[in-house]
């Protein structure tokens, strides 16, 4: 339970390693930061929530900049931020990412 992500880089048809990834939940108060961890060698941040989320928005950013830096490939984006909704606790949500220097996609994973 929990969740989880990955990045795949298309460009390269490789998993995006060493990239950070946070992850934030919406509160009264705004947005709290609830996880964090860096991609893996497979590209995976396995447990950014280790416990199941509670209904709420929750969104997370990866910081793709540093990544693309260190390739030395020119991005449009320095980080990419997806906002989801849980409406229902109780499940597990993994949230990947399809990566290239000048686009992304996503959607939610098992």
């Amino acid at each position: 339970m929990g969740i989880s992500t990955h990045i795949l880089d298309t460009t390269r048809g490789r998993p995006a390693s060493g990239v950070r990834v946070t992850l934030e939940a919406r509160g009264e108060s705004g947005w709290a930061v609830t996880g964090e961890g860096t991609t893996d060698a497979d590209g995976r941040v396995k447990a950014l929530m280790a416990e199941s989320p509670a209904p709420g928005t929750y969104r997370i950013t990866f910081h793709v900049g540093p990544y693309f830096e260190e390739q030395s490939v020119k991005a449009f984006y320095p980080e990419v931020t997806i906002t989801f909704l849980v409406a229902e606790g109780g499940q597990h949500f993994h949230v990947p990412l399809l990566l290239n220097p000048f686009g992304f996609s996503t959607y939610r994973g098992s």
